[in-house]
């Protein structure tokens, strides 16, 4: 008998960092599913390969779903994606140069319609447990379209508190984005997801 309860209590024990890893998908599933619109600072750090300078930036966040955005990076320059859910606005301010494009063409398989699509997320990811690392519990989405640009999206929950995303795209370029004061549902004006190109700017596409 006691040798049957030693050897539960070691199956119990090989099992603990099993159970630990498991929900990261469902807390996803859970946050899409609880949150209608969305506020968060964010900052970003760019690791290239070769082992040239990371680039940092931080901004600020903006979804109401489905399919409106706004990725507003502040520092160290200004630079603005917009998306109203149908058309995308991409405005370099240092390029003085605001891109148009389809909501489908520009987000539809690539990180930001993780957070800003529908709750059909696997029509476009395929997701797994990606397990506790950095006091986080991990979801691995891989996109489906082999046209997304990005290899793999980790996105990192503690709790059911979204807390980063790590990006991986086709050029070995990894992206790591740390979210803070993140706000669930709170009201959005809806002056936050349109965009009027600027006197002067040169605009390329539709």
């Amino acid at each position: 008998m006691k040798s049957l309860l030693k050897l539960g209590c070691s199956l119990l024990l090989a099992a603990l960092p099993l159970l630990a890893e498991a929900g990261a998908v469902d807390r996803l599933h859970q946050f899409m599913a609880g949150t209608k619109t969305l506020k968060a600072e964010f900052s970003q750090v760019v690791i290239a390969k070769g082992g040239r300078k990371p680039q940092e930036s931080s901004g600020v966040l903006a979804i109401s779903r489905p399919g409106k955005l706004r990725w507003d990076i502040r520092k160290p320059y200004a630079q603005l994606v917009v998306s109203d859910g149908e058309k995308v606005w991409i405005h370099d301010s240092e390029l003085q140069q605001v891109t148009i494009r389809k909501v489908g063409q520009a987000i539809g398989g690539s990180p930001a319609a993780l957070l800003s699509g529908s709750n059909d997320l696997e029509r476009n990811f395929t997701l797994s447990e990606g397990g506790e690392r950095e006091g986080m519990l991990w979801v691995d989405a891989v996109p489906k379209s082999g046209d997304s640009g990005f290899e793999r999206v980790r996105i990192g929950f503690v709790g059911n508190d979204l807390k980063a995303m790590e990006l991986q795209d086709s050029f070995g370029q990894t992206t790591l984005i740390r979210f803070s004061a993140l706000e669930r549902n709170p009201v959005l004006p809806p002056a936050t997801f349109r965009f009027v190109p600027p006197a002067g700017v040169d605009v390329v596409g539709e």
